[in-house]
């Protein structure tokens, strides 16, 4: 049987990241509000530690080594946003980290990373393997292994941003509907989902969607498959964040049994999204962060209600925001 986390798992982690992690502010947005004709929230992880939610996970996991295996350190594989979560937990813990990074990663998130103490490995993600590269580290160094979402305890350790959502809707007198969430592996979505599910009364119905890059979808298509499958992937997204080719195993039994059909945007509409937080919301969110956004902003929520977007990540260089708006300035008065 596969071991996935379970409600209580959500609350242990919550409690354990309390004192570390930043409760990240649950906000009704009017601009989108009088855009959709929904009453929309969104919830802020970029202003998480390291600038996405991956600090929560990091730090769940890495809390639960056995102190006779600390002194080995932590290895992980991240384009970023995992690898600055990870080497922020492990400094936390004066645990030495050791990080597998594409080398064509976005600037920010090497450099986010190196600022934290980790030291980095790149690798070419087109011919090499980064979980080998990982495997052989953490055999010669006997660290532990710190995956970016196939883990029951990094899953319940995002589970904590559905607990939250869940709390914050309460406490604001909002009944949400759906709540859209980026996915690459799962982790986030799988977890979020978790956290909802027992954190309020009035949460039972609550339709929670996976939102991924065009084919990268391989939750949406897992999810309408009934088994996990592989995205057929292609020209990398500008959503680096997000292109596992398949939920992980762990992910993906949890969310079967929780999440609502999964949704796919186009690089266009993730620039869209970027450019539009920036211009309208003042917010500076990164592609993969902004996938929610982009699905909200592309119509592919037509009903009416409430609707909580999960902005999971904002590490992206200024260019990288600059050109998003500039793409995009002569219409973003007409979305």
């Amino acid at each position: 049987m596969v071991e996935i986390p379970i409600f209580a798992d959500v609350v242990a982690a919550a409690a354990r990241i309390k004192p570390y992690a930043v409760r990240t502010p649950l906000v009704e947005s009017a601009v989108l509000g009088e855009l959709t004709g929904k009453r929309v929230f969104l919830k802020c992880e970029i202003f998480q530690r390291t600038g996405s939610f991956k600090f929560r996970g990091a730090f769940n996991r890495i809390a639960l080594i056995p102190e006779a295996e600390r002194a080995g350190g932590v290895v992980a594989f991240s384009s970023g946003n995992h690898a600055q979560g990870v080497a922020a937990a492990a400094k936390l813990f004066a645990m030495p980290a050791v990080i597998v990074m594409p080398a064509d990663a976005p600037r920010p998130k090497i450099e986010g990373t190196r600022a934290l103490g980790a030291g980095i490995v790149l690798y070419d993600r087109l011919r090499e393997d980064r979980e080998a590269i990982a495997t052989r580290i953490r055999a010669e160094r006997g660290a532990t292994l710190i995956k970016p979402f196939d883990d029951p305890a990094i899953i319940a350790g995002q589970g904590t941003v559905g607990l939250e959502i869940a709390e914050d809707a309460a406490r604001l007198g909002a009944v949400l509907d759906q709540v859209l969430v980026p996915c690459s592996g799962g982790g986030l979505v799988s977890g979020t989902a978790l956290g909802l599910s027992g954190g309020a009364p009035g949460l039972a119905k609550v339709k929670v969607h996976s939102v991924e890059p065009e084919n990268y979808d391989g939750m949406r298509r897992s999810l309408a498959a009934g088994s996990r499958v592989a995205a057929p992937g292609g020209a990398l997204s500008v959503a680096d964040a997000l292109m596992a080719p398949m939920p992980g195993v762990h992910a993906f039994e949890l969310a079967k049994t929780l999440l609502a059909p999964g949704l796919a945007v186009s690089d266009e509409e993730l620039d869209r999204a970027v450019a539009f937080a920036a211009d309208r919301l003042k917010l500076l969110v990164e592609p993969g962060g902004a996938a929610g956004l982009a699905a909200l902003l592309a119509g592919q929520v037509p009903k009416a209600g409430t609707v909580a977007v999960v902005l999971s990540g904002g590490n992206v260089g200024f260019e990288a925001i600059a050109a998003a708006v500039a793409h995009w300035d002569a219409k973003l008065l007409k979305c």
